[in-house]
């Protein structure tokens, strides 16, 4: 194994930018100690006043404007690229390029051909790449595969999941990437692709979809004459003066699917659910027992199975706790109770990501579930792209049990 000192970049210094900025922060203090020491050298971003923030706020050396820039530095070692999704391709084929490790946020790209060329230069390169799929690090979201793997709910027979957020809720927020496009944006691109990733994490692969149905309830959306974050509505006092460019993707988006454990899926996805600003949730049925995750409650699951006393059914809840994944060596306070955020998530990924570039590979030696592969963020996107086709087809059946 490889000890010698890595240097890390951040490409994004947005919402989801800034949280990377700060998992590549926090990696050495979780876990087994002995990888290499992290050096935080760039922050990125086309709005530099942003990138100049998160570089002082996580003690990055550097801050730049010009994504470029980190490619021809030969001293960064691994780069995060946290941008939207159509620049994807671009930037990771040139980190590539420069023999640059490559962790690049999901959607893996706004188009089928972008991402199977991606998937493609992944086979062919010599260094380690990976895709962003984070709840796979959750606590909770573990444990549930974990009940499922050792049969303890029985044959599960159905997975209900749905991740609606607000983002898009006020039709003055502004027009952004995110509602341009018709793949790897949308509800279906952004959390939906959380959600399909879950649910084949939990449940094993899927191989149809149908049912399929999607909307789009603000058809257009204002113009911002200056940078745009995330969720910020325009002032429209002086609607004379505004353009509205219409929106090209979908708004919400519902569908049904088989696993090929015999299972069947119900998925729902939203950006306008009204005062759910991060909603996810996750119920798995079997013929033994039920169980089920609230993101809003991210630090105990609900249980229900065949070890109640007659007459004592009912969900009972179960605090994340030293015996979930990743929790023991996770956290500093690792006790029921404690519980973990979101955030964590992103650190035990990135953990993960550096011992893999360090070559630690080996579970009985503390090496974590790999990351998802740019070929997983491309099977993922034409798993969406057969619940578009659906929605197309009036609800159709699409196969995607040849999907690799």
């Amino acid at each position: 194994m490889s000890t010698t000192p890595l240097s890390v970049a951040v490409i994004g210094a947005g919402m989801a930018g800034t949280t990377h900025a700060n998992a590549w922060r926090q990696v050495g203090t979780v876990f087994d100690l002995g990888l290499p020491q992290v050096h935080l050298a760039t922050i990125a971003d086309a709005y530099l006043p942003f990138a100049q923030d998160a570089a002082e706020r996580y003690g990055y050396e550097r801050a730049v404007d010009d994504w470029r820039q980190v490619a021809e530095d030969p001293n960064i070692d691994i780069v995060s690229i946290v941008v939207g999704n159509a620049a994807h391709r671009e930037i990771a084929e040139a980190m590539i390029r420069a023999g640059k490790h490559v962790l690049c946020e999901k959607p893996l790209a706004d188009t089928l051909d972008s991402a199977k060329a991606m998937a493609q230069a992944e086979k062919e390169a010599g260094v380690v790449t990976a895709v962003g799929f984070t709840f796979r690090r959750n606590a909770a979201v573990a444990e549930l595969a974990k009940l499922v793997a050792q049969g303890h709910l029985g044959e599960v027979n159905h997975f209900d999941g749905r991740y609606w957020c607000d983002y898009g809720a006020d039709p003055a927020t502004p027009m952004a990437w995110r509602y341009k496009g018709a793949m790897g944006t949308g509800a279906l691109g952004d959390v939906g692709s959380h959600l399909i990733d879950t649910a084949e994490l939990i449940c094993g692969p899927l191989v149809s979809v149908s049912g399929a149905a999607m909307m789009t309830s603000i058809k257009e959306r204002p113009v911002a004459k200056g940078h745009v974050t995330r969720g910020t509505a325009l002032d429209t006092e002086d609607s004379e003066s505004i353009i509205y460019e219409p929106v090209e993707n979908d708004d919400v988006t519902t569908f049904t699917a088989h696993f090929a454990s015999g299972a069947v899926g119900t998925f729902s996805c939203s950006r306008v659910a009204w005062g759910l600003p991060n909603s996810l949730m996750v119920d798995v049925l079997g013929t033994k027992g039920r169980a089920s995750w609230d993101l809003s409650r991210t630090g105990e699951i609900k249980v229900d199975d065949v070890n109640s006393p007659a007459g004592l059914g009912g969900a009972r809840r179960v605090l994340v706790n030293p015996d979930f994944p990743y929790f023991a060596r996770g956290s500093s306070m690792a006790v029921g109770g404690v519980g973990l955020t979101q955030i964590e998530q992103f650190t035990y990924q990135a953990h993960a990501f550096l011992q893999q570039v360090a070559g630690v590979t080996d579970p009985d030696k503390g090496a974590l579930p790999p990351c998802a592969t740019f070929a997983d963020g491309y099977r993922e996107m034409l798993i969406a792209d057969a619940v578009a086709r659906s929605a197309e087809q009036g609800g159709a059946a699409i196969d995607v049990s040849d999907v690799g």
